[in-house]
């Protein structure tokens, strides 16, 4: 879900295209290893290109992807229909039609999971 504006979309697109080669959840990790703020640039499009380079990644293929925003559209979909659901953040769960917003500690979900499997 990309809902903090445009470095939102871009990572979100990017994980996608780092995917294409099998990286995504390297990427993933690179990009929670490099938050600093919203919006701030930390994922500018030459940072998650470079990002890309220092995962060992096809660079003109994806540089080519993130480009032309080959998953925006994905992205989007995807966004709006977490935001139909009333989700406003992540990570956001949905157990039996519950939601559960936020990092939240096992116990919590196996709380939550108790309640419904008592029913």
């Amino acid at each position: 879900m990309a809902i903090l504006g445009a470095e939102s979309e871009w990572s979100a697109v990017a994980s996608e295209c780092a995917g294409e080669q099998s990286k995504f959840w390297e990427y993933h990790d690179k990009l929670f290893q490099s938050q600093s703020g919203e919006n701030r640039g930390a994922f500018a499009k030459a940072n998650l290109k470079r990002f890309a380079v220092e995962l060992g990644l096809d660079a003109p293929k994806f540089n080519a992807c993130l480009d032309a925003d080959k998953y925006l559209a994905k992205v989007r979909a995807e966004t709006a229909a977490a935001q139909k659901l009333g989700f406003t953040g992540t990570p956001s769960f949905t157990i039996n039609g519950q939601q559960v917003v936020g990092a939240q500690p096992y116990e919590q979900f196996e709380r939550i999971i108790n309640v419904f499997l008592k029913k």
